[in-house]
C-alpha cells in the first residue's frame, strides 16, 4: 500500500431497462459450488419454514399462552450465543464442507424427533423447547461456515450479487413454506409439516456431498477463547462493521412481531390469514431480490443500511396500528422489502472487507447480530403482548426501532460515510483477490473464476 489515495475501480456499463432490475446471475454461472449451495438452500429452507410455522402453532395449541410462544426465543438464545461464537472459530479452523454436512444431518434428526412427538397421543411441550435449543446450536455452527465459504467460491466483484441470490433462495422457501404451512397444519396436521421438513434435509445432504473441500487457511487460528476474542477485537476496531451489527440487533429486537402473529390473526378475526402473515415478510424480501440488479451500482452501503432499517420500523408500526388484515399484510410485505435491502448491503460490507483468516469468527459475530435480535424480539413482543395487548406490542416496537436506529446512526459516523470504492479494507481485499486470480490461471472447473 502507498500513501496515495486508492483509485476506485472502474464501474461496468450499467444495463438498461428491465435487465437493470433483474438479479445478477454471474455467481451462478461462474461457480458450481455456489449453484449446489443455492439449490440445497432452496429445498431445506422450504421445509424449515414449514416447521417455523408449525412449532409456535403447536405450542399455542398445547398451552394457549403468548408468553409460552415467545419463550421459544429465550431457549434458542443461549445456544445461539455460545455456539455462534465458537462455530465461527470452528469455521476458520476446520473444513467448512464437513461442518455444513454434519450440521445439516443433525437438523434432519431434529425434524424426525418433532415428527415422532407430533404423532404421539400426548405430545410433550418440553421436547419442543429442547429441539428449538439444539436446532439453534446446530444452525449457529453451520451459518458461519456457510458465510465464510462464500468469498472462497465467488469472485470479489460478484459478492453483492451472491448476497442477493442467497437471499432469494431463502425467500422462495419463506414465501411458499409459511403460505403452505398454514394450509398443511390446518387441514393435514402438524405431522405432515414435520415430515416434509425431514425430507428436505435428506435431499439437502445428498446435494451437499458434491461440494469441494474447503480446509482452513494457513493463517487461521485454532478454535479457542483466545481466537474468539481476537475476532471480537477486530470487529470492535471496525466501527462501520460494528454499526451494521447493532443497527440490525435494534431493528430485530424491537420490531420483529413473528411470535404474536397467531394471536394477531385471531384478534383481527382472520385465522385464515396466519400463513399469509408469516409469508408476507419473506414476500417483500423476494420482491426486492427479484429486482436487485440496481444493488451492484450502489456504493454507500452504510447509508442504505440505516435508512432501510428505519423504514422497516415504520412499516411494522403501521402494521400494528392497522385494524384491517389486508393492510396488515401490505405493511408486512413493505417491511420485508426494507429489511431485505438492509440485509443485502450488510452482507456486501462483510464479505468485501473481512480477511479470509478471520471470516469464520466474524461470521459468528454476524450470526449473533442478525439472530440474537429476533430471538430476544420474540421474548420482548410476547411479553409486551401479555402485558399491553397484541397490537400495542407490534406498533410500539416499530416506533422504538425507528428511534434506536436514528440514535445509533448519529453515534456511528463511519457507518454513514462508508464507500466500497474507497474503504481501505475493501480496497485491500479486492487487490488480494485480483492478485490471487492473476497468479492462478482460471479454468472452466474453477468455482471461484469470475464470469
Amino acid at each position: 500500500m502507498t500513501d496515495e489515495p486508492p483509485t476506485p475501480p472502474a464501474s461496468p456499463a450499467a444495463p438498461s431497462g428491465l435487465r437493470a432490475l433483474l438479479p445478477d446471475l454471474a455467481p451462478w454461472r461462474a461457480s458450481a459450488d455456489f449453484r449446489r449451495l443455492w439449490v440445497a438452500g432452496v429445498i431445506t429452507n422450504f421445509g424449515s419454514f414449514l416447521t417455523f410455522v408449525a412449532l409456535p402453532v403447536q405450542i399455542k395449541e398445547l398451552t394457549g399462552s403468548a408468553a409460552a410462544v415467545g419463550a421459544i426465543g429465550a431457549v434458542e438464545l443461549i445456544p445461539l450465543i455460545v455456539f455462534g461464537l465458537y462455530g465461527g472459530a470452528l469455521a476458520d479452523a476446520w473444513d467448512k464442507r464437513k461442518l455444513i454436512l454434519w450440521t445439516e444431518a443433525g437438523q434432519g434428526l431434529l425434524a424426525l424427533a418433532l415428527l415422532v412427538n407430533a404423532l404421539a397421543p400426548h405430545p410433550a411441550v418440553w421436547l419442543l423447547y429442547v429441539v428449538a435449543a439444539v436446532s439453534s446450536a446446530l444452525a449457529s455452527v453451520q451459518r458461519p461456515a456457510l458465510d465464510s465459504l462464500m468469498p472462497r467460491i465467488v469472485a470479489h466483484e460478484h459478492l453483492p450479487a451472491a448476497a442477493s441470490l442467497n437471499a432469494l433462495r431463502w425467500q422462495v422457501g419463506g414465501v411458499a413454506g409459511p403460505a403452505l404451512a398454514g394450509v398443511v397444519v390446518a387441514y393435514a396436521g402438524l405431522g405432515w409439516a414435520y415430515a416434509a421438513d425431514l425430507l428436505t434435509f435428506v435431499v439437502s445432504v445428498a446435494i451437499g456431498v458434491g461440494l469441494a473441500a474447503s480446509p482452513a487457511s494457513h493463517e487461521a487460528a485454532k478454535p479457542s477463547l483466545k481466537s474468539i476474542v481476537e475476532g471480537a477485537r477486530y470487529a470492535w476496531s471496525r466501527k462501520e462493521l460494528l454499526g451494521t451489527y447493532v443497527i440490525d440487533i435494534a431493528a430485530m429486537l424491537f420490531a420483529m412481531p413473528l411470535a404474536v402473529l397467531p394471536f394477531l390473526a385471531d384478534e383481527l378475526d382472520a385465522e385464515w390469514s396466519l400463513g399469509l402473515m408469516y409469508a408476507s415478510v419473506p414476500a417483500g424480501a423476494l420482491l426486492v431480490s427479484l429486482t436487485s440488479g440496481w444493488t451492484s451500482r450502489v456504493h454507500r452501503h452504510g447509508r442504505i443500511v440505516v435508512v432501510s432499517a428505519a423504514l422497516w420500523g415504520l412499516a411494522i408500526t403501521a402494521a400494528g396500528v392497522s385494524g384491517n388484515v389486508w393492510l396488515v399484510l401490505l405493511f408486512l410485505v413493505l417491511g420485508g422489502g426494507f429489511d431485505m435491502v438492509s440485509g443485502i448491503f450488510r452482507g456486501a460490507m462483510w464479505n468485501q472487507t473481512i480477511p479470509d483468516e478471520l471470516r469464520g469468527r466474524l461470521a459468528g459475530i454476524e450470526l449473533l447480530s442478525y439472530s440474537v435480535g429476533p430471538q430476544l424480539g420474540q421474548v420482548w413482543v410476547g411479553g409486551m403482548a401479555a402485558w399491553r395487548g397484541v397490537r400495542t406490542s407490534v406498533w410500539s416496537g416499530g416506533l422504538l426501532c425507528v428511534g434506536a436506529v436514528g440514535l445509533l446512526a448519529l453515534c456511528l459516523p463511519k457507518l454513514m460515510t462508508y464507500d466500497v470504492r474507497t474503504n481501505e479494507h475493501a480496497v485491500r481485499l479486492r487487490a488480494q483477490r485480483e492478485a490471487a486470480t492473476s497468479a492462478t490461471p482460471a479454468t472452466p472447473a474453477s468455482p471461484a473464476s469470475p464470469a
